[in-house]
């Protein structure tokens, strides 16, 4: 539970803003990645009827995102006061990205786009059009950010310290056992091959079980390599965790495989996701081809 939320109150309501160029597309993804549901581009005008929506489908608890920018067009003069009405009881908060005039022109040409407000003149000129009509909300904003300076991973470390807590803040990392059979899992970041242990198929008394059995695992465990196999290779997914938190991943996928995914893969993604969440991870074990036999 977010320590902003509390056991029953109303989620966040944040509405990121700011200048073409300066980050707002960054912010709103770590946004996601913390667990808000976001929405780009939105008239503020819809404002109420989103909080609304997101009330009714997926609770008050549910923290909002909605990025606003100056293609809202004359909507975007009435952002604060349709913050203010249609917040529904929530904490709102309005976050505004800015950066140096020259590096806005710069990010532009590098991702060779018009300005919105460049109309027939430089990209210089959109710039400056679109700073004086954002002057009032960048004056009114809870929390400003330049990203003059900051590289993507800094904006969402910033982001992060502004709404994250305990829970966002650790990794979320998925163990899924399966069978070599039925085919790799294609977005595993790390695959291991469980077929250099003995395989309880071949134990009459073991073969209808699977390896979240307590038979079956102990057979597994016991088995020449297994403990030494955990031992290195859980510490070294550990490094690799902590790694990605550092270059703001927080999402990491483990695929442990054997012949049929039933035994031991089963059994040594149990034990691997015990010993990460031991570890400090937020861990959830899969078991993708159980049954399929």
């Amino acid at each position: 539970m977010s320590e902003r939320e509390g056991a029953s109150g109303p989620g966040e309501l944040v509405v990121v803003t700011g200048m073409t160029g300066a980050g707002r597309s960054t912010v709103a993804k770590e946004l996601e990645d913390l667990g808000f549901y976001v929405v780009d581009n939105l008239p503020p005008a819809l404002l109420p009827d989103v909080v609304r929506l997101v009330d009714q489908n997926l609770g008050t608890t549910q923290r909002i995102a909605v990025v606003v920018d100056v293609r809202s067009g004359s909507f975007f003069t009435d952002l604060r006061a349709q913050l203010a009405h249609g917040a529904h009881g929530r904490t709102a908060s309005m976050v505004f990205l800015d950066a140096a005039d020259e590096v806005l022109v710069r990010r532009q040409e590098a991702a060779r786009r018009p300005h919105p407000l460049q109309g027939s003149g430089r990209l210089l000129d959109g710039v400056h059009r679109e700073r004086v009509a954002v002057a009032e909300l960048r004056a009114e904003a809870d929390l400003v950010i330049d990203t003059t300076t900051l590289n993507v991973h800094q904006l969402t470390d910033r982001v992060d310290d502004a709404f994250g807590d305990a829970s966002t803040r650790r990794l979320k990392l998925t163990v899924i056992s399966f069978g070599f059979k039925y085919g790799i899992p294609v977005d595993a970041d790390f695959v291991a091959d469980m077929r250099f242990l003995p395989n309880p198929f071949w134990q009459p008394e073991l073969r209808e079980g699977d390896g979240r059995d307590d038979a079956v695992a102990a057979y597994v465990y016991s088995r020449d390599g297994a403990a030494e196999f955990l031992d290195g290779y859980v510490p070294l997914l550990d490094t690799v965790a902590q790694g990605y938190l550092r270059e703001g991943k927080r999402f990491m996928r483990v695929a442990v495989g054997c012949t049929g995914g039933k035994h031991r893969s089963v059994a040594m993604a149990e034990e691997a996701g015990r010993r990460l969440a031991a570890l400090g991870h937020d861990v959830r074990v899969v078991h993708r081809d159980l049954g399929r036999e």
